[in-house]
């Protein structure tokens, strides 16, 4: 069964739905609810996909516990029997909780870019750099960097958030803590890259939150999953071309070779659409976690 909302299964303040996730206070802690909700385009799309949600929270656990040892997280667990009354319906949220540490969420996006694609191409295109780095002429699409990039946004809660240079984050944040979470952001970054690549997978690029709890950075929000990554097939992997991802691809290109105008609310996605898309995420955490 899907999940739109677990609005009416929680028993708690709902403090914020974003569009997939939704946060609720617990007093001490904080619990974030993974819903199927996808979206593409700056829309929410219907239906939910089946399966997403917990495959979003399965993969965010397992990387948080894994990264221990380069660098703290918000999490305090995701066992749904530990909330008792506060949950209505255990079994259709047993995999999609996650209880945290209230954190002071620190306002900047921390994108690190293995490859030469997506918008960090678009970028490359236009000007020849990234976020203000300049880059040699003559580099392809999808080409690899010698070293990844630091390539930060500044966040919005709403529109979109702003790629900025990495003097412009010094400015909003500080040069220490802009270089703490430069070297935290490479770190986990070369870390999931060398485990992706044994299970037949390229992390492209991906994106971390951090935030503060007594001064303290932390990784909070989600790491390695299909909606912050960009993971490739190594088999699909080639140079010049639009590599299909790991992720809500069959959304995206249903969309694009649709009527749909990109500034009304869609039709429905198409029951085989649907499928795929689950089959995608689900495919992606059994890469990932199964053992070798």
């Amino acid at each position: 069964m899907a999940l739109s909302t677990a609005v009416d299964l929680i028993d708690a303040p709902l403090l914020y739905k974003g569009k997939v996730r939704e946060l609720y206070d617990l007093g001490e802690h904080y619990l974030i609810v993974v819903t199927d909700r996808i979206s593409a385009f700056d829309y929410v799309l219907e239906p939910p996909v089946p399966e997403k949600g917990n495959v979003l929270n399965q993969l965010s656990s397992f990387w948080f516990d894994k990264t221990r040892h380069i660098i703290d997280n918000h999490v305090v667990h995701t066992d749904v029997d530990k909330l008792g009354a506060v949950v209505k319906d255990r079994e259709l949220l047993k995999d999609r909780i996650m209880v945290t540490r209230k954190a002071e969420r620190i306002d900047i996006e921390c994108v690190v870019r293995g490859y030469i694609t997506g918008g960090g191409w678009r970028q490359y295109e236009r000007g020849g750099e990234i976020n203000g780095i300049p880059l040699p002429e003559g580099m392809r699409k999808n080409e690899r960097f010698p070293e990844p990039l630091f390539t930060p946004a500044a966040k919005n809660d709403v529109g979109h958030d702003e790629d900025i240079s990495l003097d412009r984050m010094k400015e909003l944040v500080g040069a220490e803590l802009t270089e703490a979470l430069e070297q935290k952001s490479l770190e986990l970054y070369e870390f999931a890259r060398a485990y992706c690549e044994e299970r037949g997978i390229i992390l492209a690029d991906c994106k971390f939150e951090f935030g503060l709890i007594e001064g303290e950075v932390i990784l909070i929000d989600e790491i390695f999953t299909p909606d912050a990554s960009r993971f490739w097939a190594k088999e699909n992997y080639a140079l010049d071309i639009e590599i299909d991802s790991m992720d809500k691809e069959p959304v995206r290109s249903y969309l694009a070779a649709s009527d749909w105008d990109k500034n009304s609310t869609p039709d429905p996605l198409p029951v085989a659409v649907v499928a795929e898309t689950t089959a995608r995420y689900t495919d992606i955490l059994k890469r990932l976690t199964t053992p070798s």
